[in-house]
C-alpha cells in the first residue's frame, strides 16, 4: 500500500476527512476575506460554517472512534457548502443584486434566450462586433448547442431565483452522481470519489458562483460507472450528453469509446455517445454555422474579437506570456502530448472503467497544464476523475447474483 493510500485510509478514513473540511474551511475563510470576485465571497461567508461544522463532526467522529455515517456527512456538506450558497446567492440575484453570479451563468442564459428566439443559442461574428466594447465578451457562448438547455427557464418565465441556470445545473449534477452512486459498491473509496465531485471547495465553489463544468463532470462520472457496471448503451448515452454540453468532454468520449471497442461493446456505446453532439450540433450549424465557429473554435483559441479571461499560471499560459510565439510552442506541446497519450491508448487501451478513469484524469491534467488559455477551476475534472478510479475498480469485485455456490466471488465482466 502506498504512503497515499495509508494516509487516506488512516483512523478509518477519518482523519483525511478531517483534514479535507479543515483546510476547506480555511481556505473558505480566506476567500471570502480577501477574494476580488464578489460572488466567492459571499460562497466564502456561509461555506465556511459549513467546512467548519463538518470538520467538528469528523473530530467527534475522532474522538469517539465511530466512523459512521460518512457518506451521509458528505451530502449534508455538500448542500451547506454548494446548495445553501447557490440558492442565496440566486435568490439575492433575482432580488436586485448584480453581483451574485459569475459570467458563465450570464453566458448560458442568453444560449437559452437567443436558441428560444432564433433557432440558435450563438451570435455571428458581425452580431458581436456590433456590441458595445464592454459587452462584447459576454456575447460569446463557448460551449456545445447542449448548454443553452440550462438557459431555457430563465427565457420562458423571466427573472426569478429558481430559473437561475445554477439551480438546473446544481439539479443536473445532483441527478447523475446519485444514479451514479447507486450503481457501485458502498465503501470508504466511494465516500471519497463523492466528495471530490462535491464538497471539494474548488468544485462547491464552482457549483455555488457559475456551475457550468459541474454537470459535465457529473455526466462524465455516470458514464464511468455505468461502463463499470456494464451498462454501455447508457454510458453512451450520459457521456454523449456530457459532449453535447461542452468540448472538454470530447476526451473523455474517445477513452470510453477505445473502453468500449477493447470489450466488444462498441455497437451499444458509440450511437449515444456520438449521436447526442452530433444531432445538438446539427441545427446550430444549419441556422448559422459561422457563429457556432466563432464562438466555439475561434474564440477559445484566441482568435475571437475579444481575448478569452482565461489566464491561470498554468505552464501553457506562462510559456505563451515569456517565450517568443510561446502560443504555438503551448500548442506543439499540447499536440506532442495527446499523440503520446494517443499512442499509450492504442498500445495498451484500457479493459476497465477504473483504467479508463485513470486515463481520462492524468490526459486532462496534462492538456489543463499546456493548453494557452485555461482555468484554474477545471482541475476540479482530472481530480474527480483520478479519485473516482478506486471506487471503479471496487465494483469489479461485488458480488453478483451468480455468485458460485462454494462462495468465490464473480467478476463484473466490462
Amino acid at each position: 500500500m502506498t504512503l497515499l493510500a495509508r494516509l487516506d485510509r488512516a483512523r478509518d478514513g477519518l482523519a483525511a476527512d478531517a483534514a479535507l473540511y479543515g483546510l476547506a474551511a480555511a481556505f473558505a475563510l480566506v476567500t471570502a476575506l480577501t477574494s476580488t470576485l464578489l460572488p466567492h465571497r459571499a460562497w466564502g461567508a456561509v461555506a465556511a460554517w459549513a467546512y467548519l461544522g463538518a470538520f467538528l463532526v469528523v473530530a467527534g467522529q475522532l474522538v469517539l472512534r465511530r466512523p459512521r455515517w460518512r457518506m451521509a456527512l458528505t451530502w449534508v456538506a455538500w448542500a451547506g457548502t454548494a446548495i445553501l450558497p447557490l440558492v442565496l446567492e440566486a435568490v439575492q440575484r433575482a432580488g436586485g443584486r448584480t453581483d451574485r453570479a459569475q459570467e458563465e451563468v450570464l453566458v448560458v442564459e442568453h444560449m437559452g434566450e437567443r436558441l428560444a428566439s432564433t433557432g440558435t443559442p450563438y451570435l455571428g461574428p458581425e452580431a458581436i462586433a456590433a456590441l458595445p466594447p464592454g459587452e462584447q465578451l459576454l456575447g460569446y457562448a463557448p460551449y456545445q448547442p447542449g448548454m443553452a438547455v440550462f438557459g431555457l427557464p430563465r427565457a420562458a418565465f423571466g427573472d426569478v431565483w429558481w430559473t437561475d441556470a445554477r439551480v438546473w445545473f446544481a439539479v443536473a449534477t445532483a441527478a447523475a452522481l446519485i444514479v451514479a452512486i447507486r450503481l457501485l459498491p458502498r465503501g470508504a473509496s466511494l465516500v471519497r470519489a463523492v466528495q471530490f465531485a462535491t464538497v471539494l471547495p474548488i468544485c462547491a465553489l464552482t457549483l455555488a458562483t457559475g456551475g457550468d463544468d459541474l454537470p459535465v463532470l457529473a455526466l462524465a462520472l455516470l458514464a464511468l460507472a455505468l461502463c463499470a457496471s456494464g451498462r454501455y448503451g447508457a454510458a453512451g448515452l450520459a457521456v454523449g450528453a456530457a459532449a453535447a454540453l461542452k468540448l472538454f468532454a470530447l476526451p473523455i468520449v474517445v477513452v470510453l469509446a477505445v473502453l468500449a471497442l477493447t470489450t466488444g461493446n462498441g455497437r451499444r456505446f458509440l450511437p449515444g455517445a456520438l449521436g447526442l453532439p452530433v444531432l445538438t450540433l446539427v441545427p446550430a450549424l444549419l441556422v448559422d454555422g459561422n457563429a457556432f465557429v466563432e464562438n466555439v473554435i475561434r474564440f477559445p483559441l484566441g482568435h475571437g474579437l475579444v481575448t478569452s479571461p482565461a489566464q491561470s499560471p498554468f505552464p501553457g499560459y506562462l510559456i505563451t506570456q515569456a517565450v517568443p510565439g510561446g502560443r504555438y510552442v503551448a500548442i506543439g506541446l499540447l499536440i506532442a502530448v495527446a499523440l503520446a497519450i494517443a499512442v499509450v491508448l492504442v498500445r495498451r487501451p484500457p479493459r476497465t472503467a477504473a483504467a479508463a478513469a485513470l486515463f481520462c484524469g492524468y490526459g486532462l491534467l496534462a492538456a489543463i497544464l499546456l493548453m494557452p488559455t485555461t482555468r484554474f477551476g477545471y482541475l476540479l475534472y482530472p481530480l474527480a476523475l483520478l479519485v473516482w478510479a478506486p471506487a471503479l475498480g471496487a465494483a469489479l469485485s461485488r458480488p453478483t447474483a451468480s455468485t458460485a455456490p462454494h462462495g468465490d466471488t464473480a467478476l463484473y465482466r466490462l
